[in-house]
């Protein structure tokens, strides 16, 4: 049986899914998008608690609090309805993102991969059992930034739901059990620095707290 709780180190990708929040489109100004946008991570991206955050020098650095979708088994070309038999369990996740290089990318149509995917811009929390989250469709996320909170909502808000997203991710990727989706940020988002704290979770369900250093 696979040992989903050793998510971290046995994940062969983690796919990020762009603006998938109704009210971060809003604030953005975008249109609703006819299928979700993704991009891939690199898992040497990971860290977990007690392993801080390290900012590449010269990056500019942005927190975004999501809740992971970890995939339980073998997913390929899943039916919308069936999809939520697939999800092995959750995790509190943070897609650091550099802003400047993510600017670089949308000016010039370049790549996302140094923007999302730089060593120690994918932290975690621990692996959340499926039975602690009836519905993945109702939790409230929320993340602050040495004390004072930046982020706060509600999965009731995302533009793709999460059948959505494993059924269309599945049509043209594989999913494997252990790989991380990581379903969008609330709006409030927001630059962080040397020594800052930050902290974030599912309210009632689970926490995490990482630090950052700049390298």
């Amino acid at each position: 049986m696979t040992k989903l709780n050793l998510f971290v180190e046995n994940g062969k990708k983690i796919i990020g899914v762009a603006a998938n929040y109704k009210s971060l489109l809003k604030v953005l100004n975008k249109p609703m998008p006819e299928v979700p946008e993704i991009f891939i991570k690199p898992t040497t991206s990971y860290i977990t608690e007690k392993e801080s955050i390290v900012i590449p020098k010269g990056f500019s650095v942005n927190e975004e609090v999501e809740l992971g979708v970890i995939i339980g088994k073998r997913a390929k070309k899943v039916a919308e309805n069936r999809a939520i038999d697939y999800i092995g369990g959750y995790c509190v996740a943070l897609d650091m993102t550099a802003t400047c290089k993510m600017k670089e990318a949308r000016s010039t149509g370049g790549s996302w991969t140094l923007g999302k995917g730089f060593d120690t811009a994918t932290p975690v929390g621990p692996f959340i059992e499926k039975s602690l989250i009836p519905d993945p469709h109702n939790v409230t996320l929320w993340c602050s930034v040495n004390g004072k909170e930046r982020q706060n909502g509600c999965t009731d808000d995302l533009a793709f739901s999460i059948p959505i997203l494993i059924s269309y991710i599945s049509q043209y990727i594989t999913l494997e059990p252990n790989d991380l989706i990581l379903t969008g940020s609330p709006p409030g988002m927001g630059p962080v620095h040397d020594g800052d704290i930050i902290e974030g979770g599912i309210k009632h369900i689970s926490d995490v707290k990482f630090k950052v250093d700049i390298e």
